[in-house]
């Protein structure tokens, strides 16, 4: 069996070939800005000799959403927003352009106050005459009734064809509309640079022969099918960094408790593992100290990376959460901690006199030779890194899972271990766990690590049924699929099976020979329906998938174990 994982990066684009469970062969090429050629070489360079129809999967993982992210790159999403009674306005602050709309819909999804043409023309042109060309529309319970949101973004089009405009209840499904606007905000900000993503795999893959199954990492260890995860791209904000988190899992012994640092480019993301499974965040994934509705491991990117702008400023060395290239020894225009780490002979990567040149512009100022510059820089990184895991650990340990943990272990410390991927690991990673009291590891095929973390995740399928007994209907939101309902006393177990079943259904449509008698119930909801005092009928919100996990165990021969 021949699998392929790719992990796309803001700096690095690594490829792996799994063959019959063992390490085949890697490559790591430049992420340029023509995507396609970056992937076409990664694939190139993994697959020499290797015909693309012996493909039987193809899984990819990529940073370059969560990089978008944490660095701001992307164009200001103005928000549409209809909250109806309760809360001040002055709640629904998103440090964006927001745009209230008078309206609501209630709990049960009726209508208890009209949009108000006059006032949602007027929010609509503000937002315009703002500058605003992407816009997210969003009701506080459009997952109960859409018509709001569906009307607004009509008359949004209408009068702005350019716009891109994203609604709520396409977004998420679930109630708590503060996590909802956060979702579809980014989703909207994040949409365009995605499906450029996705083009750009399935045109490489194309070219290249491979017409296997091809899968991307969502944020929680799970999969979507590539086509279908357009649909939600937020899903796959943290993808890069659940890539490493499989990846430390699958390159570390079963069971082990470790912190994973997986240092990048562009970004520093952090993971934890506990007696060999990830840690999932109980409240989704948190963004900018916003939660939103996509479920995620607990990790955190941070924005600091080999890549890193390093500047003077007066008498100090400030790093910066930006990256504009290359570094300095690879002839980048601005001095990054890779080139304190060339100078310090830490790495091999470009030029070493340029990478001097580039410590000296920095230290000569101050009195510091290139090297006590270069030890500075990275002492700068080591800190930094250091405290934003101290802050990850104080999130950690709220977590259930972690406290569970703590008891089935019988012990109240934390995890001694600190495990070091990406390209920036061997510099860095002795002195980061010396700060953390830890012992460092950095494992066989760290500098690919993603990529091997995409190859060896289980690929997951999700379903989301929703039941309606009293208008007599279920639908599967994935398959576009409505049917009547025949039994008016449908259960929550009924509607659990009924899940389970559509799920087998799409395992077989993938080709995925997996076993689903042990479900993943991600949400699970059920609302009466209650009129003149009597329940009428019930709704049955139901969202499963296929098992998370990995392969199994890659040794330091290559060879999954």
């Amino acid at each position: 069996m021949l699998f392929i994982g790719i992990d796309v990066g803001g700096t690095f684009t690594d490829a792996v070939l799994l063959d019959r469970g063992c390490v085949r062969a890697s490559a790591k090429v430049q992420t340029k800005e023509d995507l396609l050629s970056s992937l076409l070489e990664a694939l190139d360079k993994a697959m020499k000799g290797v015909s693309g129809d012996l493909v039987e999967r193809v899984v990819l993982s990529t940073t370059m959403i969560t990089n978008l992210i944490v660095e701001k790159k992307y164009d200001p999403v103005g928000l549409l927003l209809i909250p109806g009674p309760g809360l001040s306005h002055q709640h629904y602050q998103f440090n964006t352009g927001t745009y209230i709309i008078p309206g609501a819909m209630d709990y049960r999804g009726r209508e208890i106050i009209p949009l108000r043409r006059e006032q949602m023309e007027n929010a609509i042109m503000d937002l315009a005459d703002d500058g605003y060309k992407n816009v997210a529309v969003v009701g506080k319970f459009s997952s109960r009734n859409n018509r709001h949101e569906k009307e607004v973004a009509a008359r949004l089009r209408w009068n702005y064809p350019d716009c891109q405009v994203e609604m709520g209840h396409q977004v998420a499904g679930q109630l708590n509309f503060p996590r909802r606007v956060v979702s579809t905000m980014l989703t909207c900000a994040t949409r365009e640079k995605y499906e450029y993503f996705v083009d750009s795999v399935i045109t490489a893959l194309s070219q290249r022969g491979i017409d296997a199954p091809v899968f991307i990492l969502k944020a929680d260890g799970g999969t979507l099918p590539l086509p279908c995860s357009t649909r939600v791209p937020i899903e796959t904000i943290f993808s890069g960094p659940a890539a490493s988190t499989l990846g430390v899992q699958a390159l570390t012994p079963p069971g082990e408790t470790s912190v994973v640092v997986d240092i990048g480019g562009t970004t520093t993301d952090l993971a934890l593992i506990l007696s060999g499974s990830p840690l999932l965040a109980s409240k989704g994934a948190a963004i900018d100290d916003y939660l939103t509705h996509v479920r995620a491991l607990a990790v955190k990117s941070v924005p600091v990376g080999g890549d890193s702008i390093v500047e003077r400023v007066g008498k100090e060395i400030i790093i910066y959460s930006e990256r504009l290239g290359p570094p300095y020894c690879q002839g980048g225009p601005m001095p990054t901690p890779t080139d304190a780490l060339r100078v310090l002979g830490l790495t091999r990567l470009g030029d070493k006199d340029r990478a001097r040149e580039a410590m000296d512009s920095l230290g000569a100022p101050l009195g510091m030779s290139p090297g006590e510059a270069a030890n500075k820089v990275c002492n700068l990184v080591i800190d930094t890194i250091s405290a934003e895991i101290q802050l990850m650990f104080t999130q950690w340990e709220q977590e259930p899972a972690y406290r569970v943990w703590e008891v089935l272990e019988k012990r109240k410390e934390r995890p001694s271990t600190v495990v070091g991927v990406g390209g920036g690991a061997a510099g860095f990673i002795s002195q980061i766990a010396a700060t953390l009291g830890a012992y460092p590891v950095i494992p066989p095929y760290a500098p690919v690590a993603n990529a091997i973390g995409a190859a060896v995740a289980l690929p997951t399928l999700e379903v989301t049924l929703r039941v309606d007994t009293e208008q007599g209907y279920y639908s599967i939101e994935e398959e576009g699929f409505q049917e009547a309902l025949d039994d008016a006393n449908f259960t929550e177990q009924q509607a659990l099976d009924l899940a389970s079943k559509w799920l087998g259904k799409r395992a077989d449509k993938y080709g995925l020979n997996q076993r689903i008698e042990d479900v993943e119930i991600i949400r699970r909801e059920v609302f009466n329906m209650v009129r003149n005092w009597v329940t009428t009928g019930k709704i049955y919100d139901i969202h499963v998938q296929t098992p998370r996990g990995i392969l199994g165990h890659i040794g330091a021969g290559g060879e999954i174990k």
